[in-house]
Formats: C-alpha cells, sequence, structure tokens
C-alpha cells in the first residue's frame, strides 16, 4: 500500500496543492477542503508542529550591533558634511549604532525550520515558518501528538465529494 494518496494529479500539482494547503493551515488556523486532501495535509501538519515542538527552545540570544539613521524631530534624516581625499565636499546620513539581543537557532533546529520550508509556500509579508516555531510549537509543547482534528462536513453540491474541516486544536 502506497505511503500517500496521489488525489488524481500529477506529482507537481499535488505538492502545490498540498503546500498550499498546509501554508493556509498553518497561517490561518484551519481550511475547508476534500476528506482525502485534509488526511495528507494533516500528516505533514502534524509531522511540520512535532519537529517544531521538539526543537522549541532549542536556541541561544547573541547581542548583535545594529546600525540606524538618525532623525530630526520632524522625521527627516540628519545630514552631515564630509570631505574626501581629493578635496571634494559631500553630504552624508548620520547613523547610530546601538546593540541588539536577537535568537541565533541551533544547528539542530536550523535544520527542522529548513525542512518545514520546504512544505510552507512564502508570503510576501508575513513569514508562517516564524509563526509555526513562535506561536504554534510553544502552545502545543505539553502534548505528544494530535494536533489537527477533521469536522465532516457533508457532500459538496457539485460533484458529492466529501467537504471536512481540518483545523489546529
Amino acid at each position: 500500500m502506497p505511503s500517500h494518496r496521489k488525489l488524481g494529479r500529477p506529482t507537481d500539482q499535488r505538492m502545490a496543492i498540498l503546500r498550499n494547503l498546509v501554508t493556509a493551515v498553518i497561517q490561518n488556523g484551519k481550511i475547508e477542503t476534500t476528506e482525502a486532501r485534509a488526511k495528507e495535509v494533516k500528516k505533514i501538519v502534524d509531522s511540520l508542529i512535532a519537529a517544531a515542538v521538539r526543537e522549541c527552545d532549542n536556541f541561544t540570544s547573541r547581542q548583535v550591533k545594529v546600525t540606524k539613521t538618525k532623525l530630526d524631530n520632524k522625521g527627516k534624516k540628519v545630514m552631515v558634511s564630509k570631505e574626501s581625499k581629493n578635496g571634494n565636499k559631500y553630504e552624508v546620513v548620520e547613523r547610530e549604532t546601538t546593540t541588539k539581543m536577537v535568537p541565533v537557532d541551533s544547528a539542530s533546529r536550523l535544520h527542522v525550520r529548513r525542512n518545514s520550508m520546504k512544505w510552507i509556500n512564502k508570503i510576501k509579508d508575513e513569514s508562517v515558518v516564524n509563526k509555526l516555531f513562535d506561536e504554534i510549537a510553544p502552545k502545543y509543547k505539553g502534548r505528544t501528538g494530535g494536533y489537527t482534528r477533521i469536522y465532516k462536513l457533508g457532500p459538496r453540491r457539485g460533484d458529492a465529494a466529501e467537504m471536512v474541516i481540518l483545523e489546529l486544536l
């Protein structure tokens, strides 16, 4: 018996559908789809969350120098006059340097994060992988499994496909 359903699609289309559904579940918390697709997505999402839970606290923090432009009271950049070796004068934006604490992943957490990126699509404004590791994994830290639930809704009107809601617990 094969380990996955083919969903009546070629491999590239099937993987694209599954990636989109996995991304939607992690981003929104629940999706409505067919039963066969939901069962496949459930396996993937449960394994991603389990891996993220294992690596939840596996990071350190370190100080990093951060530079940013100085702004005046009107919100405009502060310019400073400089002179080059040739004697030319030019304007440069003045910058201020501060230190900031940033989390640094350990090697195993980085490996899990990169593996999860194979199943999660990149979204322009939002990092779904960060949401998985920073919000979802700590929430399920005490659980040993069963991170998703499937509710049956009944047949779809057009083709009578069994519809379900897949949601995170």
